[in-house]
């Protein structure tokens, strides 16, 4: 059993979680780390609090502690499936995980991260995809180089998104709440969420995305 603090195995994971090198990250709690193992996920670390390492010596980024830490090495799938997601700018790491979680659940697809967006793999996104992160790593590519139609959420659109009936494959685009997508991305449609008139002028982008999926969901 780790009894020191200084164990390097411990300080490679408080290095991890304040900051991720070397394609490599961190899973907290018997949930994720669950996950791992049912998605074929082998650890390069995995310590049990008073089994492997003296409970109070742990490292963790929740409050509660964890009993469970894995260290697993990064895995990026390639763009494809007849629904996916593409994130622009999209900064929260809680938001590209929820996003990673709802892909997963709703489309074939994986999220697709485009440039300025947080790193899914950091210890909060990691928590937030409760575990769709191994079920469905995300991909890396430009928007440029998508080959689908392209669907972008704009709440300024003319066009509502219920009147959308695209052929598939689709890649439903999400930028980020304060700034939306850019301009000079030149998506085959720009579509809102219709809102009622007396309620807030926009939607977290992980509900924009769940709501964008849900819908487009029925067309791929």
């Amino acid at each position: 059993m780790i009894t020191s603090k200084d164990n390097q195995q411990l300080k490679t994971i408080r290095k991890l979680l304040s900051k991720r090198r070397d394609g490599l990250f961190v899973a907290e709690g018997e949930d994720l780390v669950e996950a791992a193992a049912a998605h074929g996920w082998e650890p390069v670390i995995l310590l049990r609090a008073g089994v492997d390492v003296e409970a109070e010596l742990m490292p963790s980024a929740l409050g509660s502690g964890s009993r469970v830490v894995g260290v697993y090495e990064e895995r990026w799938s390639e763009p494809g499936g007849d629904l996916a997601v593409y994130l622009h700018g999209v900064h929260d790491p809680g938001n590209v995980g929820t996003i990673v979680r709802s892909t997963h659940a709703l489309a074939d697809g994986p999220v697709i991260l485009g440039p300025d967006c947080a790193d899914p793999y950091g210890p909060k996104a990691v928590r937030a995809s409760m575990g769709s992160i191994f079920a469905r790593p995300p991909a890396r590519a430009s928007f440029e180089s998508l080959t689908a139609t392209t669907v972008a959420l704009d709440r300024h659109a003319a066009e509502a998104l219920d009147d959308l009936t695209p052929e598939p494959p689709v890649v439903l685009c999400v930028g980020g709440e304060r700034r939306g997508l850019p301009d000079e991305l030149n998506a085959t449609h720009r579509a809102r969420i219709p809102l009622r008139t007396d309620g807030p002028d926009s939607l977290n982008a992980a509900v924009s995305a769940a709501i964008g999926l849900y819908r487009m969901a029925g067309h791929a």
